[in-house]
Parts: C-alpha cells; structure tokens; sequence
C-alpha cells in the first residue's frame, strides 16, 4: 500500500511538472507570435493616416454599419431642463480668430461650375427644427446639448434640389478650407441632422460655428463640422479631416 502510493505521488509530481513546462513554453509562443504580429502591423504601409490592415477593418465596420442604417430611426432625445447651460467647446481648426460673420455666405456647389451663395436669412426663412440629444465625443465625454436650426432634408426640398439626395456622400469645409468632413447622405438625410444657427434658444457663439454649423446626432463629434463654409455632393468619399489622421471615416455610434 505505502509503494503504490508514493508511485501515486511520484506519477503526480511529474504531471505538474510537464504541464508547468507546457505552459511556459505556450507563454513565450504566444509571446513571439504577438511580437512577430505587432511588427509585421507595424511595417505595413499606411493607408489614410493608419496602418494598411486597421483602415481595412475600419472599412469593413462601415459597411456593416452602413448597411444596417435607418435614417427614419430617431435618436433619443431630452427635455429642455436635462440640456447643459455650458456646452462643451472642443476644436477649433479652421475657426480663425479673424473670420467676419457679417460677411458668411455658404457656398453650395450644386455641380462644378454651378454654385449658389446662401446666406443665413436664406436659412433662416424655412421651417426651424430643434433637437436635445446626447452629444458625443471620440475622447469619451458626452452632454446632452440644445440645438436648433433646419433640417438637412428640408433644406434640400426647399431649394429644390432633392436630386442631390442621389448621391453617395456630402463633403462639407469651413471657409477656410481647414476643416473639412465627408459624410454619407443616408445620415445627412435623417431627419435630426440640421443646419444650426442656434445652441440653447440663441445664436450660435462665435467659438460653437458661428453662424451656422452641423449638428448630426447620428454621428461622434468630429462629424459635427463648426462653421460651414463650403458644401457640396459627391459618389466618392469626399476629403476628411480625421480620417486622414487615422480615426473612422464612418463615425457613427
């Protein structure tokens, strides 16, 4: 009896051993193999301010996201008293101390060559649309805001330009062409993405876009483009500023 115990034992001890052995040497594979991964990832060209393989999952988010899009779905939205007295002031390329909004017109460009200058009483004439959502921001943080201005959409129909609704993506810039975003016209067409003049029931400060700026709820901050300058359509991904800098084209939440 104490024999085939201690073989007991000495079988167990052995075990233990092979199995430590066993783990130790899938640690350090596991080790080598991220390492080799890691700088493999880290050699690959660069495709639009990140790496090669990370753009391509980015890509492919978008078009699942993309296809599984409603823009007759609505985000939730907020009584006036949830809304912040003080909003968030986040990025200011292209918002130059030395801009006159006197002097704003937007410029959209219906085609090449064929540009019409809006002003914001041009805005302001067609219907006004408010919205208090969750405002969200790549770096983590969110508010629920107060905004008000027209709807894309409305815009779009008033000027009689719904044929534009045709095309893929809309590319919007400040006017000096610093900042610049490119959106797809399914979340452009939703119908809380407004062309906002007002932030809390009154015009928009300087420092939020003045006068006029996005608010697409659809989308994270960075879409959210201060002071339009410059609009206009497009069947190919229009120029963007953080996805040139290797954030999502895509942004939606």
């Amino acid at each position: 009896m104490e024999e085939h115990k201690h073989n007991d034992e000495v079988v167990s001890d052995r075990q233990i051993r092979r199995r430590t052995i066993l783990s130790f040497i899938g640690f350090f594979v596991f080790i080598g193999v991220g390492f080799l991964a890691f700088r493999w990832l880290y050699h690959t060209p660069d495709a639009a301010g990140v790496h090669a393989p990370l753009r391509k999952g980015y890509e492919v988010n978008e078009k699942i996201f993309g296809s599984t899009f409603n823009k007759n779905k609505l985000v939730k939205t907020y009584p006036l008293s949830a809304a912040v007295k003080n909003v968030r002031v986040n990025g200011d390329v292209g918002m130059g101390n030395d801009f006159d909004v006197s002097t704003w017109r937007m410029h959209l460009v219906r085609k090449p060559g064929d540009t019409l200058l809006i002003s914001l009483a041009d805005i302001k004439a067609l219907p006004k649309t408010e919205v208090i959502f969750d405002f969200k921001c790549i770096e983590g943080w969110s508010q629920v805001t107060h905004w008000g201005g027209v709807r894309f959409s409305d815009f779009l129909a008033k000027n009689g330009i719904t044929d534009l609704a045709a095309f893929k993506y809309v590319g919007l810039q400040t006017p000096d062409k610093q900042y610049y975003v490119g959106i797809d016209m399914s979340s452009m067409m939703q119908p809380q993405t407004l062309l906002c003049y007002e932030m809390n029931g009154k015009p928009l400060p300087y420092d939020q876009g003045a006068p006029l700026r996005l608010i697409i709820p659809v989308k994270y901050g960075i879409k959210h483009l201060k002071r339009i300058g410059y609009l206009f359509f497009s069947n190919q991904k229009p120029p963007d500023y953080w996805a040139e800098r290797g954030y999502d084209y895509y942004s939606g939440h």
